[in-house]
């Protein structure tokens, strides 16, 4: 498939890597379907997008843990786009925390239901939602398609974060499942998972926390969410790459 007039919906896909992404294929001229929950800067990527030659770029505000707000928003993408090639499941929510924290001899605190359960709903039920929709209107515009979900390499667990590993390990298994299962309408899935990548939630960190970071990293630098994007470009382009992951992590093995 190439990227060039390709329908491509992206959830959240006007910040960080999902704009990464948006920025990448809107030089090669896609058709992109940009879904955030944050409105103020959808109508900034959506121009953004637009001068880098992007054919259409039209803008969605949703919540994607929301069943009939995605459910409506990739019907109005169908009919607005007549079809949709590639969803780029990339929307999701870090809230890191010990399981529990227990120090001279007492439990401090153990991890609220309400921070494991806020991640899986974005991160695995926003991702099922979304996949799903956009199978669905895939097989019954009876056309091929692709789908890739946005994992991490915290996915083989990770200290501190129960909630987000588990998220990530979802995300890959159904990403194997939906490739065994929707191989039959030509429809294609496969994962990506990243390692540290440079984005405006690592300019955050303490300088102590990027010391321990880019300490576990062979190459001793953080990735580029352009490095992110390239590696979607190339799961789109190659036609027989399905049910796998690609690794973008600089070595990194958690």
């Amino acid at each position: 498939m190439q990227v060039k007039d390709s329908v491509i919906v992206i959830t959240g896909g006007a910040q960080g890597l999902g704009l990464a992404m948006a920025e990448d294929f809107a030089k090669q001229g896609a058709k992109l379907a940009l879904i955030d929950i944050n409105g103020d800067v959808l109508g900034e990527a959506q121009e953004h997008c637009e001068k880098l030659g992007a054919a259409k770029v039209v803008g969605y505000e949703v919540d994607i843990t929301d069943e009939e707000s995605v459910e409506t928003v990739f019907e109005h993408i169908h009919q607005e786009f007549d079809g949709i090639d590639v969803l780029v499941n990339n929307a999701g929510l870090l809230r890191d925390g010990l399981l529990i924290k227990y120090k001279d001899g007492e439990l401090k605190q153990k991890m609220p239901l309400q921070q494991f359960q806020s991640v899986l709903d974005v991160n695995l039920t926003g991702t099922f939602l979304c996949g799903r929709e956009a199978a669905a209107q895939m097989v019954k515009a009876g056309k091929k398609g692709l789908i890739i979900n946005i994992s991490s390499v915290a996915r083989a667990g990770n200290m501190g974060q129960t909630n987000y590993a588990a998220t990530k390990a979802g995300v890959v298994a159904m990403t194997v499942t939906w490739a065994r299962e929707l191989g039959r309408y030509g429809i294609r899935c496969g994962a990506i998972a990243p390692g540290f990548i440079e984005t405006p939630m690592t300019a955050q960190m303490k300088p102590e926390a990027v010391d321990r970071a880019l300490s576990m990293v062979p190459l001793k630098r953080w990735g580029q969410p352009n490095e992110i994007a390239h590696s979607a470009r190339y799961i789109i382009e190659n036609d027989f790459f399905s049910g796998r992951v690609v690794e973008i992590d600089g070595g990194v093995r958690l």
